[in-house]
């Protein structure tokens, strides 16, 4: 994440977030937290007599500012909503920041249906525009010989196979594309995008083509009679996951070796502290990954809330069906939790319901298996968690107050949140659209504060 707008002191209130205490946390690609701002946070929630912390991590954006804005906006219901139900806990707040971003034709959280259909189309049409090459550069200054060669080719969209050719080898070198082997000893079959990459360019470029028609993005070239058109833009599509492959992977890194071992610091040094994660998009594969450095028993972190997690729905089970004799990445670490880990997830989702399956699908499966997308390779913020024996699924409405149902206090809970999570537009629909009261109010019933 660019952030070259600066940071704020440690302790210092942010007017741009409108509640208090806030404190920002920043690691870099590695996970490494910044000192000051970590020191700040473990010595601010002491002083001011914090009893539970809310922590979130965004997802894919390109600024601090993005960032920050996310957090204002789900963070405004907040105070409102404790002194409704009359907690008496004393809350602080927290916000990831790590180095992610976004495709120019995604939308912030900022929802504005006037411009962003025609900033899709007109990004599409541009094969690689400016803003977002340089945005892949700075994330992944490594590989800007690839990139600069393949946004070359998604300019040019020459109709030659040999060019397409090119352009995956290239993808292929950007990505570091592991083997199949390599990627099931991993432990996630199923989430690897980059084994996809050893498929035919051309049905590659096809399926992904035909993913952006189905979601309405599929640019004007579609129509024109080269039928190169259609698979440069499909191919755009191929660099879209293979840099989110690299971010998912990163935030991972992130969680597992920044994140937990922070929140072990913080609960050394505040004993009673309480601890609610919150993740976005692959913000919540980093608070889920984060577990994995928490002792086995279930401490100080009492809540974790995925919104639209861009992750496996089978990462925390026991037992894969499409990979027998393999677990989820996360197999059983929900009971690191001394509480809920709840999935919120939207069928309005087409970031997650369309396009992750089909990057997640492992090449060389059995043609069977390509109607069973959703099924096989579908992601935790699209269909909930799956493969986990004694999971609660619940609806929004019967999450609220007035419906009279008791939250679960422990396990593994899906929240369809789809009747508030809905709007957005192709290619990645309402992924982005996470800001409402009712999801803040999942996070402080998940938690127990009100």
């Amino acid at each position: 994440m660019d952030t070259s707008d600066g940071h704020l002191s440690p302790g210092r209130p942010n007017p741009d977030i409108g509640v208090y205490p806030y404190w920002e946390l920043t690691f870099d690609a590695d996970g490494h937290p910044e000192q000051a701002q970590l020191d700040g946070l473990v010595q601010g929630v002491g002083t001011a007599g914090t009893t539970d912390l809310v922590l979130f991590a965004h997802g894919w954006n390109n600024d601090l500012t993005a960032a920050t804005r996310l957090y204002r906006r789900f963070f405004t219901p907040f105070p409102a909503l404790l002194v409704s139900a009359g907690a008496t806990a004393k809350v602080g707040y927290a916000g990831v920041y790590w180095p992610s971003m976004r495709f120019s034709d995604e939308p912030i959280p900022e929802f504005n249906p006037a411009v962003a259909p025609e900033a899709a189309r007109m990004a599409a049409e541009r094969g690689m525009d400016r803003q977002t090459l340089d945005g892949l550069v700075r994330q992944f200054p490594d590989g800007e010989p690839e990139l600069r060669a393949m946004a070359e080719l998604l300019r040019a969209r020459p109709a030659s196979r040999t060019d397409l050719d090119t352009f995956f080898r290239l993808v292929r070198s950007f990505t570091g594309t592991p083997d199949r082997s390599t990627l099931l000893d991993a432990g996630e079959p199923g989430e690897a995008l980059p084994a996809m990459l050893a498929d035919d360019p051309e049905e590659v470029c096809g399926r992904f083509a035909a993913a952006l028609r189905s979601t309405g993005a599929a640019p004007v070239a579609d129509l024109l009679p080269d039928p190169f058109a259609a698979l440069w833009g499909g191919a755009r599509e191929v660099l879209r996951g293979a840099a989110y492959y690299l971010m998912k992977h990163r935030a991972g890194i992130i969680g597992e070796y920044g994140l937990g071992p922070v929140l072990c610091r913080l609960a050394e040094r505040s004993p009673g502290l309480r601890i609610h994660l919150v993740g976005h998009s692959f913000g919540g594969r980093l608070v889920s990954f984060a577990l994995r450095a928490l002792p086995p028993e279930p401490g100080a972190v009492k809540s974790v809330t995925l919104l639209e997690g861009a992750f496996s729905h089978y990462a925390f089970a026991a037992s894969l069906p499409q990979a027998p004799g393999h677990s989820g990445a996360l197999d059983g670490l929900y009971r690191r939790v001394d509480g809920p880990l709840v999935s919120c997830h939207s069928r309005h989702d087409t970031a997650l319901g369309v396009f992750y399956p089909l990057a997640s699908r492992l090449s060389g499966d059995d043609e069977s298996l390509l109607g069973d997308f959703e099924d096989h390779w579908g992601a935790i913020g699209y269909s909930g968690v799956l493969g986990v024996p004694d999971a609660v699924r619940l609806t929004l409405a019967d999450t609220a107050p007035s419906a009279g149902r008791p939250f679960p206090a422990t396990g593994c809970v899906s929240v369809d949140a789809q009747a508030v999570v809905k709007r957005g537009w192709p290619p990645i629909g309402a992924h982005c659209d996470i800001c409402h009261a009712e999801l803040a109010r999942v996070v402080l019933t998940a938690g127990r504060i009100t």
